[in-house]
């Protein structure tokens, strides 16, 4: 009796496993468990995620890797979903501070850093309305200031050094910071009279000049720059470093890849206004951690 039973339990067992196993999230980089590129807008969201979805398409076309892009609405989402566990984004395009505070929590490792006209580091500027009689930060306290996130390396981070060297205590002798979400719309956000100050990269007022017709039409001349910074490090590609590096480096040959077609140029450059894809590790930041190391800036206090 007990003999004749054991062939069906084991069949039982067998089909329940494979049931279970179908059950599980599959192999990472497919229709069912997709890779996760997490993104933050630096510009209009609908733009970036256009072009970044474009850009996952052209990986498939190249891997057959799916990538699922998802947008966050601060730096510090997607900083703490790849250091979720397990992770909930495997790879992202962190600008340049969240990367470091991300890299310090062992979380990011960078493959790629960004081009764009020609120069893997940026500049940025702080800028006030021309008829507001602003001419220096150093005039900040009690005043409103226009950022495009927390942790934004251009609109906050190096601004909040300029400040506190002028005798200006961020953190206390603002009348108000506003989270504007973008760099464009830390622009707008000061022509529109929002805020007294606000800080970018260069030059987000031309992406906002002529956005809609007969708005914006003299933002260059109604928004002027009274201080600039320049020597940032670009934004990139970064990964958890528990990814397959296989799987790290089929991506990176595919941008790269990408990157040098006409059409994927268009569509790097509708999602972050990249132009190249330059390959980078990490110490490609070190410089820029002894400059925020030497202006007092404290990583830890980004930290949750």
């Amino acid at each position: 009796m007990h003999k004749n039973r054991l062939p069906l339990i084991l069949a039982f067992i067998a089909i329940s496993a494979m049931v279970l196993a179908g059950c599980g999230p599959g192999e990472l980089g497919t229709e069912e468990n997709p890779i996760k590129w997490g993104v933050v807008p630096s510009g209009e969201t609908e733009r970036v995620v256009a072009g970044f979805e474009q850009v996952a398409d052209m990986i498939f076309d190249e891997t057959g890797l799916v990538i699922d892009t998802f947008v966050a609405t601060e730096y510090v989402g997607v900083i703490e979903a790849m250091c979720a566990d397990p992770p909930k984004a495997h790879m992202a395009s962190l600008a340049t501070f969240s990367y470091i505070l991300a890299s310090d929590r062992g979380c990011a490792e960078v493959d790629l850093v960004s081009v764009r006209y020609g120069n893997p580091t940026y500049s940025g500027q702080i800028f006030v309305r021309a008829d507001s009689g602003l001419t220096s930060v150093a005039e900040a306290a009690g005043k409103t200031w226009c950022r495009a996130d927390p942790t934004s390396t251009s609109s906050w981070v190096i601004p909040t050094i300029y400040l506190k060297a002028a005798g200006v205590d961020p953190d206390t002798d603002l009348a108000q910071v506003v989270d504007a979400g973008s760099h464009e719309a830390a622009v707008a956000g000061v022509y529109n009279g929002d805020c007294d100050f606000g800080a970018s990269y260069i030059d987000a007022r031309t992406r906002v000049e002529g956005k809609i017709e007969g708005t914006y039409d003299d933002i260059m001349d109604a928004i002027v720059v009274i201080e600039t910074f320049e020597g940032i490090p670009n934004d990139g590609v970064q990964y958890v470093p528990s990814l397959d590096p296989e799987m790290r480096e089929k991506i990176n040959v595919a941008l790269l890849a990408i990157a040098e077609t006409e059409e994927g140029q268009e569509a790097l450059n509708i999602a972050y206004q990249w132009n190249a894809l330059e390959r980078h590790d990490d110490t490609f930041y070190d410089q820029f951690r002894q400059f925020l190391d030497a202006s007092g800036v404290n990583i830890g206090d980004y930290q949750d």
